[in-house]
């Protein structure tokens, strides 16, 4: 599979200044610059997220936390980047789960019960993901060697 994105160059920060009970605050924040990958609008944050996991092979798993380390930024931040994810399941979001090999989340829904884990549970048994007795994936599917685990 061929992954391509249209990156746009990054705008400087923006510093803003506030007025808060005679405070002057300056603010770091940065403007978040949309790309367009597979013809939709993302960040570029995301197209990294989307592209990375788009390496893990089937029947294969890596974790929020190693994908986080592959790209320098938090388990979180990759977490709500699967949420979003419009290319499911073409960009495999299903293969990424908690450090604790417990299955996670899934397009925004978490819970053993919810429909949504039911069918993340199904895609990846269905690509030879095997689970523990206790519904947990097995170690041995971890993929060590795209993302640091």
């Amino acid at each position: 599979m061929t992954i391509r994105s249209t990156r746009a160059k990054k705008a400087p920060a923006k510093k803003t200044q506030k007025r808060k009970a005679g405070i002057t605050m300056k603010s770091k924040a940065k403007s978040t610059q949309h790309i367009l990958w597979r013809g939709k609008q993302i960040t570029e944050f995301e197209s990294r997220v989307y592209e990375l996991i788009s390496t893990i092979p089937a029947g294969k798993v890596s974790t929020y936390g190693g994908v986080a380390e592959a790209l320098h930024s938090g388990p979180r931040c990759v977490g709500q980047a699967l949420r979003k994810n419009p290319f499911a399941p073409e960009v495999p979001c299903h293969r990424v789960v908690a450090a604790t090999l417990d299955i996670g989340g899934f397009q925004g829904a978490t819970g053993e019960d919810s429909p949504c884990i039911q069918k993340k549970r199904i895609l990846l048994a269905k690509e030879g993901v095997r689970f523990t007795k206790e519904q947990k994936v097995r170690w041995d599917t971890l993929c060590r060697e795209t993302c640091s685990n």
